[in-house]
C-alpha cells in the first residue's frame, strides 16, 4: 500500500530512502502541520497540509509512517503518532533486511535500522526507533515511544518503560527496569535499575538532573 511520511527533515528523506529501497511500501507524498509548511515538495513528492491528508490521501488507501526525532523526550513524535491514528491511517514499521531478529513482536510505526541484533523473546513497543548497530538481549522489552540510538548494548531480561532515550555507545546490565521518560547520556553506564524521569550519565551511571527540564526545550 502507498505511504504518506509525517515529516519534511532528514528522518523524512532517510525514511523514504528505507520504504523505498528495503521495503514493499511506496511513499507517495510527505505531511506537515499546515503551520510549518514552508516548501510544496519534499525528495520530488509533495508536500500536504497534515491537516488535508484525509481528503487528498485517504486512510482506506494509504497508510503512514511518522518520522519524527526524540524531540521533548520523544513527546512530539507520539502526539503524531496519536494524531495519525485518530485521523484512521495505520502506521507501517520499517525493519532493516540487515537486522537480525526471530519473529520479535514489533509494534506499529517502527523504525529499525540494519545491524539490529534482536535477539529471542523480547518485545519492542510500538512508535520505537532503533538507530543502527544495536543489541537488545533476551528477554528484554523496549517500550512505547523509545528512541535507542546506535551502539547500545541492552542486556538480557531488562526492561526500558515508554518514552525512553539511550545515546549513543550506552550499556545496560541485565535485569535492570530505565524507569519512563529517563535520558540515558552517551557511554553511560547503567548498573542498577533507573527511577522513572531521570537523566543518567557516567560510568556508573547516577541521576544528573530531572528528563522534565529536558522536554521543555
Amino acid at each position: 500500500m502507498d505511504v504518506v511520511v509525517f515529516g519534511a527533515g532528514e528522518i523524512a528523506q532517510l525514511a523514504h530512502f528505507y520504504l523505498g529501497h528495503d521495503s514493499p511500501h511506496r511513499v507517495v507524498a510527505f505531511t506537515v502541520d499546515g503551520a510549518y509548511l514552508k516548501e510544496s515538495s519534499f525528495c520530488g513528492l509533495p508536500v500536504v497540509p497534515f491537516e488535508e491528508t484525509q481528503a487528498r490521501f485517504a486512510p482506506a488507501t494509504h497508510e503512514m509512517f511518522v518520522a519524527v526525532s526524540y524531540s521533548q523526550v520523544n513527546q512530539v513524535r507520539a502526539a503524531k503518532y496519536h494524531e495519525a491514528k485518530a485521523k484512521g491511517y495505520r502506521l507501517v514499521s520499517y525493519v532493516s533486511s540487515r537486522a537480525t531478529h526471530y519473529g520479535t513482536p514489533i509494534g506499529d510505526n517502527c523504525f529499525i535500522f540494519e545491524d539490529n541484533t534482536i535477539q529471542p523473546f523480547t518485545r519492542i513497543g510500538n512508535n520505537v526507533t532503533l538507530w543502527s548497530g544495536n543489541h537488545i538481549g533476551h528477554h528484554s522489552t523496549v517500550g512505547d515511544h523509545c528512541f535507542i540510538s546506535s551502539h547500545v548494548v541492552i542486556s538480557g531480561g531488562v526492561t526500558i518503560e515508554p518514552y525512553c532515550f539511550l545515546g549513543v555507545n550506552s550499556t545496560v546490565r541485565d535485569h535492570v527496569t530505565i524507569g519512563a521518560k529517563c535520558v540515558v547520556g552517551m557511554g553511560a553506564m547503567i548498573t542498577k535499575s533507573c527511577e522513572p524521569e531521570g537523566v543518567y550519565v557516567g560510568a556508573p551511571a547516577r541521576r544528573q538532573s530531572s528528563s522534565t527540564e529536558l522536554a521543555k526545550i
